[in-house]
């Protein structure tokens, strides 16, 4: 089977960004949408289903996932809440067979981690009397059960659309000028970067070991 180009994933994640942009600015429009809206169907894909292609298909677009942001403080509640399941989802990866797999996994925990602290003491200094309770639903199937090539496919396939809301949301954040402090923006601009990378590399990977 053919592999991939960089060039070819490149493009494939930035036909993604760029529909995001559009479906940005179509939203202001929608009222359907409502504040903060976060849903997954991620129960409804099963575990043994292969092939890099389902991060599209189910593993993404074919989620019925829609992402909005109409704040700052509603961006941090909610990015704080999609942090935290992918570290208890990169947490798993300590059992992988591949050593790439267990670093991206340390990576994930120990950028993330922090990412959380910081936006944590922004809500505590800047949003009080809001609730950190974010409506947010698992976008990541249960990896507890799972081992070697499955646990690794798995964690792929769903990490990528994973990535892919929070590279959304940070985009909305800055698109829409929605940033009160500079360092929430730096900090969109940031996880829009570094996860993109990560998108770019665990596509790769999903077409090297299963494609």
């Amino acid at each position: 089977m053919k592999r991939p180009t960089i060039v070819a994933l490149s493009v494939a994640v930035v036909a993604v960004l760029v529909a995001t942009v559009l479906a940005v600015a179509l939203w202001d429009r929608d009222d359907d949408w409502g504040p903060g809206m976060m849903t997954s169907r991620a129960q409804d894909r099963d575990p043994g289903r292969s092939g890099p292609g389902s991060m599209m298909s189910g593993g993404f677009m074919g989620a019925g996932m829609h992402v909005a942001v109409r704040s700052e403080a509603e961006f941090l509640v909610e990015m704080v809440a999609h942090h935290e399941e992918a570290i208890d989802a990169a947490g798993e990866l300590a059992r992988s067979d591949r050593p790439e797999m267990r670093e991206l996994g340390r990576s994930i925990v120990e950028g993330q981690t922090a990412e959380v602290e910081q936006m944590r003491g922004w809500l505590d200094e800047w949003y009080p009397d809001t609730s950190t309770s974010a409506d947010y639903e698992p976008m990541m199937r249960d990896l507890e059960d799972l081992t070697g090539d499955q646990l690794d496919r798995v964690f792929l396939e769903d990490m990528i659309g994973h990535h892919m809301a929070a590279v959304m949301m940070a985009q909305q954040l800055v698109v829409r000028d929605l940033a009160e402090h500079e360092d929430v923006e730096d900090l969109a601009r940031s996880i829009s970067s570094s996860q993109h990378a990560e998108i770019l590399t665990m596509r790769a990977w999903l077409w090297e070991w299963f494609g």
